[in-house]
């Protein structure tokens, strides 16, 4: 649901996803909205009107997390499967998969210029990646449990 904070309303109610949420933000813009649920599915939805524009799919498990880029022009989600995946907001393709965690991958935030992604980990590390080509560029290690949350400054 989208709610007004100074009144208190729910303005919208987005609807589609066949399980609970675990995450919703806007869009820079604010026209948008993107979720992750344990249906497996990400979701863009239209604020204005309530109508789901695109579904992602493709992760193996929940995905936990769902974020825009900087532009608005992408999204990155985190799943259960071990992977981080980069979309295309505006058609729904799937464009680079991140892989390299050995455990559930909790959130993936991009950079404010939008060319990097950090994604946080249950295996104890966050990494930094290349937006584009999904490359890992650091592995930041030296927690003693899971990194449920990391983005950048």
């Amino acid at each position: 649901k989208i709610w007004s904070g100074s009144r208190g309303l729910c303005l919208r109610t987005l609807e589609g996803h066949d399980n609970g949420l675990l995450s919703a933000e806007f869009s820079p813009s604010g026209q948008q909205a993107v979720t992750a649920s344990y249906d497996v599915t990400s979701r863009i939805f239209d604020c204005a009107s309530g109508r789901c524009l695109q579904v992602l799919q493709g992760h193996g498990g929940t995905i936990f997390s769902a974020s825009f880029s900087p532009d608005g022009g992408l999204v990155v989600t985190a799943s259960a499967d071990r992977t981080a995946r980069v979309w295309d907001s505006n058609t729904g393709c799937h464009l680079t998969t991140l892989q390299g965690h050995s455990d559930l991958v909790s959130c993936g935030h991009f950079s404010p210029d939008g060319e990097k992604i950090v994604t946080a980990s249950h295996d104890g590390t966050a990494k930094i990646w290349d937006s584009g080509s999904g490359e890992v560029l650091a592995t930041l290690e030296g927690h003693r449990g899971c990194v449920t949350y990391a983005m950048f400054a």
